[in-house]
């Protein structure tokens, strides 16, 4: 006689569902999706921003927000976050019970970049003005742009990339993915440009010169195998407010066959991660970006969009593990739980 603890188990015992990660809407992570920023309570939002107008060479990564969603659902296991088992124990358990939420994409105007970029902005505005963190899925590299300009209290930028994305304004050429950065770096909240992984024979010299003449602290893959993570970060004001902006094609191109731009020489991914962790510990991080993820190169198992997704959550349990995040999260539930019974939404 079969042991009855063979028998599979009735539909009928089982509580809740099963969800696995090929069923249901992809939002991030199977967060709520909650696309009303005026009435949005989360800690952390993600916010889509699927253009690529801004690329000069094949277009592909506006599909890289959604490839990074259905991706993510392979990590969602209940609602107790996620387990590490190097580090054996779990990470974002009570950040994935509610606190974070998708809040869908920025409208794409094609054809229409500024206006492109002026709903990204106010998007991002609308996360900012709510009290939650964004956290920002391409697109190409033009999106952190309008994404900083929403910004206004002062911050650092670090920005990790195999390109300075510093190109001069020049052909009435202003929104590519190639300018961002010097965008970025006249805003008057940017207190100071961190541009980590530099190593693209394609970038000019000229690019170089102008980085470095307005202050930016660029740091080539040479450079990053001397100082490690830590010696970049030490460098930044201790828990001082920064903006990270990730490029996937900062890790070497063997990794990334979904990447347009991918360069030989990149960081392995246990390089990013410990530096992201660098980061975390470092600086109160108050939002990122992963950007340049193109669906339509990558392999048939979405290798580089699994990759995407992977350094957003585990980025997310970096940044979420450390005391200054656990104060403010425990501050915003107490303010929750003052709340009179029937109020609206309060924001934060």
């Amino acid at each position: 006689m079969a042991d009855e603890r063979d028998e599979p188990a009735s539909a009928s015992t089982e509580s809740g569902r099963l969800d696995m990660p090929f069923v249901g809407i992809p939002s991030f992570l199977r967060a709520p999706i909650h696309t009303d920023l005026d009435s949005l309570d989360a800690a952390i939002a993600v916010l889509g921003a699927p253009t690529d107008e801004g690329s000069p060479f094949k277009p592909g990564s506006r599909f890289g927000a959604r490839a990074m969603r259905e991706h993510s659902l392979r990590f969602v296991s209940g609602k107790g976050g996620y387990y590490d088992p190097q580090r054996g124990r779990r990470f974002l358990e009570r950040e994935m019970n509610g606190a974070i939420v998708d809040v869908g994409d920025a409208d794409i105007l094609p054809t229409n970049l500024p206006g492109t970029f002026d709903n990204i902005t106010a998007s991002t505005r609308g996360i900012l003005a709510a009290g939650a963190m964004p956290v920002v899925l391409g697109g190409d590299h033009a999106i952190t742009f309008p994404v900083v300009r929403a910004f206004t209290g002062p911050l650092h930028v670090l920005h990790l990339d195999a390109h300075l994305d510093y190109m001069p304004f020049v052909h009435g050429m202003f929104h590519t993915n190639m300018h961002a950065f010097r965008h970025i770096r006249r805003m008057s909240h940017v207190l100071s440009l961190t541009q980590v992984g530099i190593r693209s024979l394609r970038d000019s010299e000229v690019m170089h010169r102008d980085a470095r003449a307005d202050g930016n602290r660029i740091v080539t893959m040479d450079q990053f195998h001397r100082l490690g993570g830590e010696g970049i970060v030490g460098a930044l004001p201790r828990d001082a407010a920064c903006y990270v902006s990730i490029d996937i094609d900062v890790l070497d191109l063997a990794l990334v066959p979904g990447c347009v731009s991918a360069e030989p020489d990149g960081m392995s991914y246990r390089e990013l991660r410990d530096l992201l962790a660098a980061i975390a510990e470092q600086t109160e991080v108050v939002g990122f970006d992963l950007v340049e993820v193109n669906p339509l190169l990558d392999v048939a198992t979405g290798v580089t969009a699994y990759l995407g997704a992977h350094i957003v959550l585990e980025f997310l349990g970096r940044i979420c593990e450390q005391p200054r995040w656990i104060k403010k999260f425990d501050e915003r539930v107490a303010r929750r739980a003052r709340r009179p019974s029937g109020a609206g939404k309060a924001r934060g």
